[in-house]
């Protein structure tokens, strides 16, 4: 009989028996059963690498490949790294071997042969998929291994300027027990194309399928093993999608991508303030602009709000795509400082577009827009709005506010209330400029 060990899968502890609650990291129903790999027989050391100075290491930023899709590129840090390991994660459909395949046929058409080993599907369905995204290229290699061995044979043979795997969790490892999938498998054959990786200084981009909570599916090590983790999100019934970098070694972790889907593929969409504000309503309360930064980029975005008296004994409080306890320390901040009692009213916040952020510069917006809805009470649509809230009622300053206030700007916004310590070295343009230093005076400013 097998002897069988328990691994947590989000810290990777080891129990001999299964338990509901890791002890190391004191989360509930982690553990998965795997069987412990074979010892192998002793092999000989390689010869070791000799240290390097770090003054003799070169690092040319030019060695970045450009996937030509600015979007994409943007959220990589400017384009993909050699030698690095990235995971795209995404509900099913959600786009993922699309994009990576449009990606596929830049680079193979720029700089040469690029492997895409596809194990969920058979070469005649992503030939399928290629002649609708138009795509016409010799030097785009594929294969429908799942052989994690055979894999890295043929990134040897071939050494190609990128490997796409699709996806991490149905390739495996014949020496490893266990299923396809399984948490053993994905991260064995994780750590063994990372060591491919490095060692060729060849690119991998993995995908990998998520959970019902959204997250990566498999163990919490995969993330911490790869150079940069990419999510794609997208919400029922919306055409477009935004990819999020929540990990990236070679840049920022807050840049996002904004594709829209069509029968052609994905396009990327230049001026996502423009889609999200496309349908914005003009002349009703309860709504506001604000300006967030996402990475390098600011982004508008429209602030609903909706204020109603409950008709129970506990008024309701709900948001989407604002972080909900953020939501109601705003609420509390009007109930005590500005004097608006909300203590009997249901209140349902929304960021319109199905986007979501958690940038500390909405505060403001919030309280504005719950104000306004509260007082029924229109805001001029040519006003926008920034700043982080205390607790105390102050507006405290936000980073990069030119870039805000010239986006905003671009979009023929006439006025911007801002918080008054960032008022000042500011650059005159078409639009006015309000600083204010607490809530109160921001409400007298627009309602």
């Amino acid at each position: 009989m097998k002897k069988t060990i328990y691994i947590c899968q989000e810290c990777g502890g080891v129990s001999p028996k299964w338990m509901g609650k890791c002890p190391d990291c004191n989360k509930w129903d982690t553990f998965v059963e795997e069987i412990p790999m074979t010892k192998a027989k002793k092999q000989a050391v390689a010869a070791a690498v000799k240290p390097v100075s770090l003054f003799d290491i070169s690092s040319d930023e030019d060695k970045r490949v450009a996937t030509n899709i600015p979007e994409f590129d943007r959220v990589l840090g400017g384009g993909i790294v050699p030698g690095s390991l990235v995971l795209v994660g995404g509900d099913p459909g959600i786009g993922k071997s699309t994009l990576l395949l449009q990606a596929s046929s830049k680079i193979a058409e720029n700089y040469g042969p690029v492997l895409y080993v596809s194990a969920e599907e058979s070469i005649n369905q992503i030939k399928l998929r290629a002649n609708r995204l138009k795509i016409k290229c010799d030097n785009l290699l594929i294969s429908s291994e799942n052989n994690i061995d055979i894999i890295a044979e043929q990134v040897r043979e071939i050494g190609p300027k990128l490997v796409i795997i699709d996806s991490i969790q149905t390739v495996f490892l014949p020496d490893f027990p266990g299923a396809p999938g399984s948490v053993g498998q994905v991260r064995e054959c994780s750590a063994k194309l990372m060591h491919v990786a490095k060692q060729l200084d060849i690119p991998i981009i993995l995908t990998g399928h998520v959970t019902k909570e959204g997250s990566i599916a498999g163990p919490r090590v995969l993330e911490h093993l790869v150079d940069t983790v990419l999510y794609f999100e997208s919400y029922k019934h919306q055409q477009f999608r935004i990819l999020r970098s929540v990990k990236n070694r070679f840049g920022s972790t807050n840049e996002i991508g904004v594709f829209n889907m069509t029968e052609s593929g994905l396009e990327e969409v230049y001026n996502p303030s423009q889609l999200f504000l496309s349908e914005r309503p003009i002349g009703t309360s309860g709504t506001i602009v604000v300006c967030s930064l996402e990475g390098t980029r600011p982004l508008l975005l429209e602030i609903q709000a909706l204020v109603s008296s409950t008709t129970f004994g506990n008024p309701r409080r709900l948001s989407t795509g604002i972080e909900l306890n953020r939501v109601l320390l705003m609420i509390a901040v009007l109930d005590k400082k500005v004097g608006l009692n909300l203590a009997s009213e249901d209140i349902y916040l929304n960021i319109a577009g199905g986007v979501r952020s958690s940038e500390p510069s909405l505060d403001l917006g919030i309280c504005i827009a719950i104000a306004s809805a509260f007082k029924n009470k229109v805001i001029d649509p040519h006003t926008l709005v920034f700043g982080e809230v205390g607790l105390t009622g102050e507006i405290r300053g936000v980073v990069d506010v030119q870039k805000r206030i010239s986006e905003g700007e671009k979009l023929g916004f006439k006025r911007c209330i801002l918080p008054k310590r960032n008022f000042h070295n500011l650059k005159p343009g078409k639009i006015e400029l309000i600083g204010v230093s607490k809530v109160d005076e921001a409400l007298e400013a627009v309602l």
